[in-house]
């Protein structure tokens, strides 16, 4: 006896569905579903084709391992309660249409055409029982309604995770760290200075200065046009805290906006070393380090250790 046949068996004697429990009501979705799979599957393929555009860029083996994964997770969904096969299987299809290998209106309107199918399908199973039919509508709507949810959640999710990728690389690129020689550090600082790019900066600085050993680091505000006394007073414990690493910061190119807000704050500015461009900072952090620019021919000039000369 197949198992469709064994929860008919279940039900009362004068055939009213009424009497069958919700458990064996779920246990012959279950099983109609799995029996008849071969054939919703084919239904569901159709019904995808026909709405133009739905498989487009997929290969049929491709549409083959969707359809299928996406179907047997709904059965499974509702046979367990457990909805992880539906969650690893929104997980993989999120991370392909941020990719751009899947779409995600292709894959939600794939999932609602399937529910079309499944209710089609026990429309006609359940046709010459109004009561029973309307029993395993109920059954079966809040589980579809549930994987429709996971899968929304999911490409929102890859969404914000992928945002915050793109925004971690921009802030690393827009406050780069470069050694130009031994000992000595550039940090070119372009654009708006908030809090948290100013934490980020600091950690970037920090970091930087312990794997490089430096002992100058020159920072560079050129590109900096405005901070506010927050970030302003961020900045200088910066410079503090490379000090204790035994580091000397060289600032360059403070504009007079940045110069009001040190000073409306109160800063100490003995606290800093300052320099009017860039390129005088790093005359300086030469004089640091104990190196001397000699002038030769006018092709070239060269940098030698000051013991050297």
């Amino acid at each position: 006896m197949t198992p469709t046949a064994k929860a008919k068996a279940r039900a009362s004697p004068n055939g009213n569905s009424t009497a069958a429990s919700a458990e064996t009501l779920k246990d012959d979705l279950v099983a109609r579903l799995r029996e008849d799979r071969g054939e919703l599957l084919r239904e569901w393929v159709r019904a995808m084709a026909a709405d133009d555009g739905l498989w487009t860029g997929a290969t049929t083996p491709e549409q083959e391992l969707d359809s299928g994964t996406i179907y047997d997770a709904c059965v499974d969904c509702l046979d367990t309660g457990s909805y992880q096969a539906a969650e690893e299987y929104a997980e993989r299809m999120a991370q392909r249409a941020v990719l751009g290998v899947m779409h995600y209106e292709r894959i939600l309107s794939g999932v609602l055409t399937l529910r079309d199918v499944y209710w089609h399908s026990l429309s006609r199973h359940y046709l010459t029982d109004p009561d029973r039919l309307a029993g395993a509508l109920k059954a079966f709507e809040p589980v579809t309604n549930k994987i429709l949810l996971i899968v929304a959640m999911a490409f929102n999710s890859e969404r914000e995770r992928v945002v915050r990728q793109q925004q971690e690389s921009i802030q690393e690129l827009s406050t780069p760290v470069l050694q130009v020689r031994d000992r000595l550090l550039i940090l070119p600082i372009i654009g708006l200075i908030d809090s948290d790019r100013a934490l980020q900066l600091t950690e970037q600085l920090l970091g930087a200065i312990r794997e490089f050993r430096a002992r100058v680091v020159v920072m560079d505000v050129t590109g900096v046009a405005a901070v506010d006394s927050k970030v302003a007073n961020h900045l200088i414990q910066t410079v503090d805290a490379a000090r204790l690493l035994g580091t000397t910061v060289v600032v360059t190119g403070i504009s007079a906006s940045i110069a009001q807000t040190i000073v409306t704050i109160g800063i100490d500015l003995s606290r800093i070393q300052t320099v009017g461009d860039l390129q005088g900072g790093l005359e300086l952090a030469d004089r640091i380090l104990g190196y001397q620019t000699i002038m030769g021919e006018p092709v070239a000039s060269q940098i030698v250790p000051a013991t050297a000369v």
